[in-house]
Order: C-alpha cells, then structure tokens, then sequence
C-alpha cells in the first residue's frame, strides 16, 4: 500500500457527506427520497466508486503510477474521473453514444484520454463493445486497473456501509426500497443491509425494458443510467422480494411526474422507479406504507434527452401504460 496515497483518499472520505431524506406527498404510501443527486460527483455512483478506490489503494492494486480504465455509462465515470483526480491517479473512461452531452463534456475536462466506442454490441446497448474495449487499454496500457463495476464488491460494499446506514439511521421503520439496477452494486449493497438491519423491509428491482437482467428480451435503450446488456454477477448477491420493469416512455413520463408533482428535477432512472412505485400502489388500499427510493442523479445531463420533448418524439415510442400520465406531463 502507497502510504501517500491512503493519505489522500482517506482524506476524501470527508466529502461524502450525509444526502438528504426529503418526504414527498403522495396519495397512498409515505415517500421518501434520498437525494444522491447531492453527492460530489452528481450521483449515487459516488459511494460505489470511492470504496472501490479506496480498497484497491488499501491492498495495493492501485498505486501513483496506475491508470485506472472503466467502461460507464455516465455517472460511474464522472465519480471516478473527481476522485481519480484528486488523487493524482490516471483514469480513462470509456463511453459509447448513448452517454449525455454534459456528462461527456465533463469526462473530457477531467480526463486526458476518453475513449468512445460505437459498435452495437448486439444485446441491446454497448456494454459489450465497452468491456471490449476495456480489456484492449488494460493490455496497451499495463500498469492498469480495472474496477469491474458489474462484479465488484466493493463497490456493493459502499453503499453498505454508506447509503444504507445513512437510509437507516434516519427512517426507522422502512416497509418498501425501489432501488434502479443497472451495475447491481446499488442494490446488493443496500439490499445486504437492509437484511442485517430490517429484514421486513422489502426490497423492489426497477429494470427497464430491453434489459436482459432478470430474463428479458435484449433491445436498444436510449437513457443511461438504469438497465443492462448484461446480467451484473452482484444481482446474485442481492435480496429482492419483487422486480418492476418499466418501459423508457413511462421513464420519461415519470421524470415530468416528479418534476410538475414535487418540484424534483431528477435524471433517467430516478423516474424510472418513480414510474414503479405509482405502478406498484395503483390499486393499493390500507394504511400508508412507508416507502423509501433513491434520487440517483440530478435531471441537467437528461436536459437535452427525456426533457426535450422533440428529442423524446423522435426516439421513445409510445407505450399503453402512459395513458395513466396526463399528456402535460410530457409537455417541457
């Protein structure tokens, strides 16, 4: 272990402060959501990315003259690309098409080097080409390290000790968590201490259509951040009591919901499970079950994407279940 090194990252811990629990009116469950939009890095991803780094410096797979490569659809590589720089640690993302214009732009004002693939990998996304690519620059390069965000438990480790305490510690009684999967680190890590600590908590996968996670068909998505080419080996780790998978139209319709409803100007896979929740309660009668999500990043990367109703027009194709959104919520 690089002493220096430990130094610095431990001293970065100190950034990842405590997101806020925010309570939204609804009219069948008490909500809440847990505003991850509020991390360093504008994401969730921050907490996986940070103890990844952090006990790869501890063991000694990272030192100062490693470069770190990984493919991301956006927001684990930003988290990478802040922390990486504040160690002095090289780091190459690498990206394909469907990444936002801000995202990338931010990615490329933080990195020397930003490789972008754009061959289809044939289920549905880029993943394939991504991890591809990956293990070419691990090869070329050397000296280099891969995170694997897809099997690393480190990364499910983060969200353990960080997101799911933080959760804890100030609901006390939990009865449901939506969680968005795409890596899997999210819910394994989140799901894992629910189990520890409040083992009637049920916990909810939100998927999207076209991801092949838990058994769907593979087609092409649009909207990063949620969904997978591949089934992530942490799902097998994580303790799911039911899965909701939402089509990207009603992804859409649920950032607008969250916006005209709350006020919440929240990326792609946030109103994803936004979308899953309504789903899950349509017809739900009893006392108001306390229901907990996460804001997994903030709506200004998605502006020119799921808030451009002429970009939407162009590439989501309608689906049946928006019929339950009102038109306006697809207006701006």
């Amino acid at each position: 272990m690089d002493p220096r090194l430990w130094s610095r990252v431990e001293s970065l811990r100190g950034r990842l402060v405590e997101t806020e629990l925010v309570r939204l009116p609804h009219p069948r469950v008490d909500l809440f959501a847990k505003m991850e939009s509020a991390n360093p890095g504008g994401s969730a991803k921050d907490r996986a990315a940070y103890w990844i780094l952090r006990e790869a410096i501890r063991r000694g797979e990272i030192t100062r003259r490693t470069t770190v490569v990984e493919s991301s659809s956006g927001n684990f590589a930003v988290a990478l690309a802040l922390f990486c720089h504040a160690l002095g640690v090289p780091f190459v993302p690498v990206v394909d098409p469907n990444i936002n214009k801000a995202t990338e732009s931010r990615l490329r004002g933080l990195c020397e080097r930003v490789e972008k693939v754009d061959t289809p990998d044939g289920a549905g996304g880029f993943l394939l080409s991504r991890l591809h690519r990956v293990s070419e620059l691990v090869a070329e390069i050397g000296d280099a390290y891969w995170p694997n965000q897809y099997a690393n438990a480190d990364g499910a480790q983060g969200h353990c000790e960080m997101t799911g305490r933080e959760l804890l510690g100030v609901l006390g009684r939990i009865d449901y968590v939506f969680v968005g999967v795409g890596t899997g680190a999210t819910i394994a890590g989140l799901s894992r201490r629910l189990a520890e600590s409040s083992p009637r908590t049920r916990v909810v996968a939100v998927d999207v259509e076209g991801s092949v996670i838990f058994g769907g068909a593979p087609r092409r998505r649009l909207i990063p951040g949620i969904g997978s080419s591949i089934r992530p080996p942490l799902i097998d780790h994580a303790v799911i009591a039911d899965v909701v998978t939402v089509p990207e139209w009603d992804e859409v319709a649920g950032c607008r919901r969250l916006r005209r409803e709350h006020g919440m100007f929240a990326g792609g896979s946030t109103g994803c499970v936004y979308t899953a929740i309504n789903t899950y309660f349509d017809h739900y009668q009893g006392p108001p079950p306390v229901v907990a999500f996460l804001c997994a990043d903030g709506g200004e990367p998605y502006r020119d994407t799921v808030y451009d109703p002429h970009w939407v027009a162009s590439n989501i194709p309608p689906t049946e279940p928006l019929s339950r959104v009102p038109a306006a919520g697809l207006s701006g």
